[in-house]
């Protein structure tokens, strides 16, 4: 028997999600991959909202629409200078949530409102470390092309790791 996906919406972070961050922020499987580390108190879960979540360009919260709880983030931080065409995609889902296609509309609709919000931006991308066979899969399902393998590209939980580059062009939407 499959699960229904559940119905969401992408929605900026408040300090009041501090408890639901702190359920999949807190989360060492969640935050496996990511380049910040598990939140461990409710206290951090709040400076991680006020110092991160809400002053970043557009990290958005995954939300369930039927009560609105964080599930997740999604975020996307568009570089600058020369590299303002550009702009890099993140992503997290509260591993109860795993596997029910959360993650992939989250990041189809950050993508489509990431286009909107930041005129100049034409490519979205992402690193994906090459043990993070989930994560490829959600990006490949949304359209974003592997365009090839980083080696020793960054760090991650203090270890240099292989990443894989993937990207979506405003023009394959």
């Amino acid at each position: 028997m499959t699960m229904e996906s559940p119905k969401i919406f992408l929605r900026p972070f408040n300090l009041s999600d501090a408890e639901e961050v702190l359920k999949w922020a807190g989360d060492d499987e969640v935050t496996r991959y990511l380049r910040w580390d598990s939140v461990k108190t409710i206290e951090e879960a709040q400076q991680h909202i006020l110092q991160k979540a809400i002053p970043h360009p557009w990290r958005r919260s995954i939300s369930l629409l039927d009560d609105g709880r964080s599930i997740g983030c999604v975020s996307v931080r568009p570089d600058s200078g020369d590299g303002s065409c550009r702009a890099n995609l993140g992503y997290a889902v509260s591993k109860e949530f795993w596997g029910r296609g959360i993650a992939t509309t989250a990041v189809r609709m950050a993508v489509d409102q990431a286009f909107e919000a930041f005129p100049a931006v034409v490519r979205v991308q992402a690193v994906v470390e090459v043990e993070n066979k989930a994560s490829q899969k959600v990006l490949e399902k949304v359209g974003f092309e592997k365009e090839g393998l980083l080696k020793k590209y960054g760090f991650c939980k203090g270890v240099v790791r292989d990443m894989f580059l993937y990207s979506f062009l405003k023009h394959d939407k």
